[in-house]
């Protein structure tokens, strides 16, 4: 295959870049930033630099590339993850105009597939209804109409993943969060029950490389592991298996107080299946439960 990766120097760009080449399929990546460009093109990858947001520009790349699919990885996210609804203004945008012009770049290109990568804790599971949704909420449902539309028109093969929050030493997020367990400086709340879908990266590649092949055309997928996981467990899994002193226990009101977009994680619960994944892709989980991914992950790092 001729695959076009838009966001290829992202958490989850970088190894599906590797892993597409190492499968043999000729990549063309795209990148805003200039100085990755020496990074992925070591990777075997040839590399656009160009913004998303330039329609004429990305236009331009994707034809350039001629791929027979394309890959929508964009985001804008802070390397330590958002903390605050401002750090995913930029991403907003990406979802709603980014995914507009990407889509034009894939049909005027002649593209046969096109695959996105949605989240899904802000994933659609309904109709809207006016003024309910947050504005990331919104732009991941502008997101993923714009791809079910092009596919229902039949201009190109879309396909939904909708991953659960990554986990891995790629992850800029995760690398933050262990540094801070490991200075105690990540309290847990009393009586947390959240439960929030994870992926490890490895995993969520795997089920996006299949799904360029596998996947029938408007398909939806939830790209999750087996367990949900609460904010605590995740902190507490972390300690544990950095060797990093018992984090701190504080009431639900003080996270609110001083870290509310952080608080409003211990609220999610929002345990999805992974089977029609399994089942269609026949994708298989090598890092099944969050704790199976840290365990293997941090032995790696030690």
């Amino acid at each position: 295959m001729k695959i076009f990766v838009a966001g290829g120097s992202g958490a989850i760009g970088v190894p599906l870049v590797k892993a597409l080449v190492a499968a043999g399929h000729q990549v063309a990546t795209l990148t805003r930033s200039a100085g990755r460009r020496a990074e992925l093109q070591a990777l075997g990858a040839s590399v656009a630099v160009a913004d998303a947001l330039d329609r004429d520009a990305l236009v331009a790349a994707v034809k350039a590339a001629a791929p027979t699919h394309v890959i929508h990885q964009l985001t804008a996210l802070p390397r330590g993850g958002p903390r605050r609804a401002r750090d995913v203004e930029a991403t907003n945008r990406l979802r709603i105009d980014g995914t507009r012009n990407l889509l034009d770049a894939a049909i005027q290109a002649g593209a046969r597939r096109f695959v996105v990568g949605s989240f899904a804790l802000l994933a659609p599971r309904g109709p809207a209804t006016p003024g309910s949704e947050n504005p990331a909420a919104a732009a991941v449902r502008s997101m993923e109409d714009q791809v079910l539309a092009a596919t229902k028109s039949g201009a190109i093969e879309g396909v939904i993943l909708r991953y659960g929050m990554f986990y891995g030493l790629e992850a800029g997020s995760t690398v933050a969060m262990i540094e801070m367990v490991r200075r105690r400086r990540l309290p847990v709340v009393r009586g947390d029950s959240g439960q929030l879908p994870l992926i490890q990266l490895e995993d969520a590649v795997s089920a996006t490389v299949l799904a360029l092949d596998a996947a029938p055309p408007g398909s939806t997928y939830d790209v999750v592991d087996d367990h949900a996981a609460s904010l605590t467990e995740i902190v507490d899994a972390i300690a544990e298996y950095t060797g990093s002193p018992k984090p701190l226990k504080v009431p639900a009101w003080l996270p609110r107080l001083i870290a509310p977009y952080t608080a409003r994680m211990t609220a999610i619960r929002m345990p999805l299946s992974n089977a029609k994944a399994k089942a269609e892709l026949g994708w298989q989980l090598k890092y099944p439960t969050l704790r199976d991914g840290l365990a293997q992950m941090l032995r790696h790092a030690a």
